[in-house]
């Protein structure tokens, strides 16, 4: 079984953190591939990432595909997410979660601007 992750920084804005979770709840409307679809949050709010990758595997999911919501490779995308996966995979040996370019990185996001002016 397979799970994705739509993981964000996290606000003291509800109203942002929301936005979060109704981005995950679309996405999981398009993706019939995915068992479960969440959104979690690096700090400030809950669910942590942490929370919902032992939450899925509970529920019997072992693989995880974490697209990070964030526009720039800063240390939240370079250090901060390997490092809670490799937490989860020595928790979970058998668990494999694979870390998805960040939004800042997708290849199509000047055209999709672009496109939208």
């Amino acid at each position: 079984m397979k799970a994705l992750l739509v993981v964000a920084h996290g606000s003291r804005r509800p109203q942002s953190n929301q936005e979060v979770v109704t981005l995950a709840e679309a996405m999981a409307d398009k993706l019939s591939d995915y068992q479960q679809v969440h959104a979690a949050f690096l700090e400030l709010v809950e669910p942590s990432i942490s929370q919902k990758i032992e939450q899925c595997y509970q529920t019997g999911i072992r693989q995880i595909v974490m697209y990070p919501h964030f526009l720039a490779a800063g240390t939240h995308v370079v250090n901060d997410l390997p490092r809670i996966i490799e937490q989860a995979k020595q928790d979970y040996p058998d668990l494999h979660i694979d870390l998805q370019p960040h939004l800042g990185g997708f290849d199509g996001l000047a055209e999709f601007i672009c496109q939208s002016l």
